[in-house]
């Protein structure tokens, strides 16, 4: 199996650590880093993707907004989100939208790809 993941983050240093992160798992064949929400529903709309890395602080469309978009899409609903961030408020609101899960921030390599596993049912 092989896996394409967003990687959403307004932060390019972020975007970069987590793609390379993502890359030492063997089945993941395509990462897209974008850097914020409303380049990631741009994506979403026009590329299919097995999971979303959303940071929820961003600039233009923050994740909050991109999850409410993504759940109420009939497309883009059952794609698995794992929300990055350090706000324990922003984390209980994402949750509550209908992320699915989340990691804090700085995240760990081996957190991330079992989260990413658990979530793409690899």
């Amino acid at each position: 199996m092989s896996l394409k993941i967003l990687n959403v983050d307004d932060d390019m240093i972020n975007r970069k650590l987590l793609t390379t992160m993502i890359k030492k798992d063997q089945e993941v064949t395509s990462v897209v880093e974008v850097e914020n929400g409303e380049e990631a529903l741009r994506k979403l709309r026009s590329e299919e993707f097995d999971i979303v890395l959303l940071d929820i602080i961003m600039p233009i469309l923050d994740g909050l907004e991109v999850i409410k978009v993504m759940k109420a899409d009939k497309t883009m609903k059952d794609i698995p989100i794992i929300i990055l961030t350090t706000d324990e408020t922003k984390k209980a609101q994402a949750l509550e939208l209908g992320a699915n899960d989340f990691l804090p921030k700085p995240v760990k390599t081996n957190l991330l790809l079992e989260k990413i596993h658990n979530w793409t049912n690899l």
